[in-house]
């Protein structure tokens, strides 16, 4: 039987988390599509990475699904992602689906408080 750990050591390995300074870097050089897949109360409680897509990880699927009419055309193959979320859990586990998903170049950023606290960009 599985647990959360294990559940969550895996989605770290398959999608580790990127240096915040890497991932500022790459938010300022623009190109790459940046997600929180928070729900919304907690977009709007604290804000999130300026020009991100809001995708709460729940609906993740569907929205990376071009087949459903609720696909965000953002989340592209071939799009560079970078997800954020909380503290970096959720986002690892977001990650992973994307992977099995088919999207090769996805990124961890991990909690949006490093993300503030490092200077990343941000709106409400």
């Amino acid at each position: 039987m599985k647990t959360a750990k294990d559940y969550l050591e895996a989605a770290n390995a398959e999608v580790p988390r990127v240096s915040l300074v890497d991932a500022i870097a790459r938010h300022a050089k623009g190109g790459a599509v940046f997600v929180d897949v928070r729900d919304s109360a907690a977009v709007a409680k604290t804000g999130t990475i300026a020009g991100a897509e809001r995708v709460p990880r729940g609906f993740l699927e569907f929205a990376a699904d071009d087949a459903t009419q609720y696909h965000n055309p953002a989340l592209k193959k071939d799009a560079e992602i970078y997800l954020v979320c909380g503290a970096g859990g959720q986002a690892a586990l977001a990650g992973k689906t994307l992977r099995e998903m088919g999207f090769a170049n996805v990124h961890n950023v991990g909690g949006i408080g490093d993300w503030k606290t490092g200077g990343g960009p941000v709106e409400d």
